[in-house]
């Protein structure tokens, strides 16, 4: 199995990188985190016109009808800007379930507009519910348009969560699709996460003096950072082995998802305790915009399946094989 990206999505993968690099994301962020979400819909709008919204949609709806691969390499640029709002609901898991209840809606999503979904147990609220043109509800095989109620608070003040009623029925769809989409894209974002938190740190560790020595000098500290870079690049073959089961559909391909969202997750979150380790007190700042990375980090652990929930798939499939 072949994992090295060819050109065509490497290019893909800088010219999301440019875009973002130029949008001031931090400010972006925080906007969006007070409740201003008109920086972020601009931002959105400018993604769905590279072709972003609607990678997995197919043409016949405006989309790009793109692969798994192509999808896991714009999440992961996704990811390393921390891009706020419903990303992974409105990119991969909405256009998976309207794609078989409701497939003249995909067209606004691949246009620009969000979606975001709510499917109980495993996701059992909707996240920016009150940003979002279109609220779906996953109950019992059963697609529904959903109605925002209460707000939850989460860890990444980036993330708003509201509790979901059941509205207008749009018909049935096979959850467990869309659930490995929104499992893969997470996991997509968390490598992206860990990659940018690695790349800040060791220019921190560079420039940061201690003792009167740049702290990167020290052998311990170039430890951590090496086992933070070494549990990104061995989770970044899952999380592209996972994108090819899924675009081969393979038999296998919901427990390579699992494996992927479980090591790309424990590399972020390795990079988020590294990061905050060297940082030292002005990391737990909310000023200091390492705090974008590290909740958003915390928060996208649980999302679409909790690690032990997908260690324990990989276990199934394993010992059912």
């Amino acid at each position: 199995m072949r994992f090295a990206l060819d050109s065509s999505h490497q290019d893909f993968a800088a010219s999301i990188d440019a875009l973002l690099t130029k949008s001031d994301m931090p400010s972006v962020i925080r906007s969006w985190n007070d409740g201003d979400t008109e920086p972020g819909k601009k931002l959105w709008q400018r993604l769905a016109e590279t072709g972003v919204n609607g990678l997995v949609i197919s043409e016949e709806h405006d989309g790009l009808g793109a692969d798994a691969v192509d999808l896991v390499v714009a999440l992961e640029q996704l990811g390393r800007h921390a891009v706020p709002g419903p990303v992974v609901e409105t990119i991969a898991v909405a256009p998976t379930l309207l794609a078989s209840v409701a497939p003249e809606r995909l067209s606004a999503l691949a246009e620009g507009s969000l979606a975001t979904v709510a499917a109980p147990p495993h996701t059992p609220f909707a996240l920016d519910a009150d940003a979002v043109d279109l609220v779906l509800l996953v109950q019992d095989g059963s697609v529904s348009l959903g109605v925002p109620g209460e707000a939850k608070a989460s860890v990444d003040l980036s993330r708003k969560l509201y509790e979901v009623s059941a509205g207008e029925s749009l018909g049935s769809a096979d959850f467990s699709a869309a659930f490995d989409m929104g499992a893969l894209a997470t996991a997509a974002q968390l490598q992206g996460l860990g990659q940018t938190l690695l790349e800040v740190t060791t220019e921190y560790a560079k420039q940061r003096k201690q003792f009167g020595k740049v702290i990167g000098q020290f052998q311990a500290m170039k430890h951590h950072l090496a086992e933070v870079a070494v549990s990104l690049e061995m989770a970044r073959p899952l999380l592209h082995g996972a994108a090819l089961s899924v675009r081969d559909q393979s038999a296998d391909a919901s427990r390579d998802i699992s494996a992927a969202k479980v090591a790309c997750g424990d590399a972020a979150y390795k990079a988020a305790r590294v990061g905050l380790q060297v940082h030292g007190a002005i990391g737990y700042t909310m000023e200091h915009d390492l705090s974008l990375w590290l909740t958003k980090v915390r928060a996208l652990l649980t999302a679409w399946g909790t690690p032990s929930e997908h260690r324990a798939r990989v276990v199934e499939a394993l010992v059912a094989s």
